[in-house]
């Protein structure tokens, strides 16, 4: 493995040279950074990825010296990470709001063009001050959960560094003691099972039934029966009275997958069973009553299944009492190294394939990161592993943009982050632009993603 540290530097400034100057820099004392050349983008990493430091430019518009989008951009960073320090790049028109910034709590200011020496002392300096700060505020948060959920809370070997994916584990901590619907919405092989079995390892009915059904894996005509059961012969083929998964659940948890593929019958009855614990099995008129907690899954947005007569608005506010939702693993780049070395122990990586993992799009989610990894040990059981290993050095090179490109309208761009589940590398690709240059586009519509 290289000697890199493992804190992550962003750098945000919409000059270039700025950025690949600073970029070598850090890289060259052994630094991982990220780089965003508008405020937007700088947003959206500090929200999805763990960052130790930010060294952010004032000014982000042509011919504009006012420092007023570096002042907004630094109160929005402070919003998402209030501990973040920040690292002001001022020029000497904007000296006098950068010391008003300092006293509102960034870290320090530096006048450009700046001193290397002075910067790497500063950002050393700054990133240990917040380790400390980080250990004894980790320290803060595991008296409290213990106090809060038990002395060790049951993560059923789920892996991840990332941010987005601490804060959904703390959700499901939180839910887990109560008995309300959960609804986990995500992407395919984003860790949804994971979140509902850390719900069901942590709740009162532990040691009470935890059944599974995925929705999605089953043909609508034997949906009804899987949950609710069927008397012999209440359809082709039933010889013998089947006890559905609501009944096998009873007093326990239900785990229903992909729940927006549920045929309307099988809502109706659904919504029944939720509201009154009651339902009879297909084929008799006799009156089966259950306690079980439901908690489901999709992958669909059911909002538009709703809008679109697919799927009942009563059901949904029913099941969706509280929302976790699992960000793909794209925007979860912090867990993708992890993740890699818990697939591939003891395996060392170059930095290339570090590279290329993390650069990678995933549409597959963890699953995909999975195969990927057990095609690398297969396909070289020793030594250090390439990005080649992993089928992923196509994803080494940036995209370039295309000079013949057609300017999308905001409804192509929303329709193609939907269609691409949000993955801005796809939807670039898309379009022909780079990342870049399709942030700047979604800022200017008004899309997050």
């Amino acid at each position: 493995m290289n000697n890199k540290h493992m804190d992550k530097i962003l750098i945000v400034d919409d000059n270039q040279a700025v950025l690949q100057s600073l970029s070598l820099l850090f890289e060259l004392h052994d630094y991982e950074v990220v780089l965003a050349s508008c405020p937007f983008e700088a947003e959206q990493i500090v929200r999805y990825q763990r960052i130790a430091l930010v060294i952010q430019d004032m000014n982000f518009t042509a011919d504009t010296t006012s420092g007023e989008e570096g002042k907004a951009l630094f109160f929005r960073l402070r919003e998402l990470s209030p501990n973040l320090p920040i690292i002001l790049l001022t020029a000497w028109t904007e000296l006098e709001m950068a010391i008003s910034l300092v006293k509102a709590g960034a870290a320090d200011y530096l006048a450009k063009p700046w001193n290397d020496d002075k910067l790497l002392v500063a950002v050393a300096n700054l990133i240990a001050l917040g380790k400390a700060n980080s250990d004894n505020q980790q320290l803060q948060r595991q008296q409290v959960e213990r106090e809060t959920y038990s002395a060790d809370a049951e993560l059923v070997g789920l892996i991840y560094e990332s941010v987005a994916m601490q804060r959904a584990v703390e959700m499901a901590l939180q839910v887990a003691k109560s008995d309300v619907s959960v609804l986990i919405t995500g992407a395919n092989g984003s860790g949804k099972e994971k979140i509902a079995q850390i719900i069901q390892a942590n709740s009162k009915l532990v040691n009470q039934p935890f059944i599974k059904v995925n929705a999605g894996a089953l043909p609508d005509n034997l949906i009804e029966a899987e949950l609710f059961g069927a008397e012999a012969g209440a359809y082709t083929g039933a010889n013998k009275k089947r006890i559905g998964r609501f009944e096998a659940a009873d007093n326990g948890t239900l785990f229903l997958d992909e729940i927006g593929n549920l045929p309307l019958s099988g809502q109706m009855k659904l919504l029944r069973v939720l509201q009154t614990g009651e339902f009879e099995r297909l084929g008799s008129v006799d009156t089966q009553r259950v306690n079980v907690r439901v908690i489901s899954a999709t992958n669909a947005n059911l909002l538009n299944d709703v809008a679109a007569g697919k799927f009942r608005e009563d059901l949904f506010y029913r099941l969706n009492v509280i929302e976790i939702h699992l960000p793909s693993l794209a925007q979860r780049v912090d867990d993708i190294l992890p993740l890699v070395r818990h697939f591939l122990p003891g395996r060392a990586l170059s930095l290339e394939a570090e590279r290329a993992l993390c650069a990678h799009s995933w549409p597959g989610n963890v699953r995909e990161l999975e195969n990927a990894c057990k095609r690398a040990g297969v396909l070289k059981p020793e030594g250090e592993l390439q990005a080649q290993d992993f089928g992923l050095i196509d994803n080494v090179t940036v995209q370039p943009t295309n000079p013949l490109a057609v300017e999308p309208s905001k409804l192509e761009l929303q329709q193609a982050m939907h269609q691409c589940q949000g993955v801005i590398a796809k939807v670039a690709r898309q379009f022909g632009m780079s990342r870049q240059a399709l942030y700047r586009r979604l800022q200017k519509h008004g899309i997050d993603y």
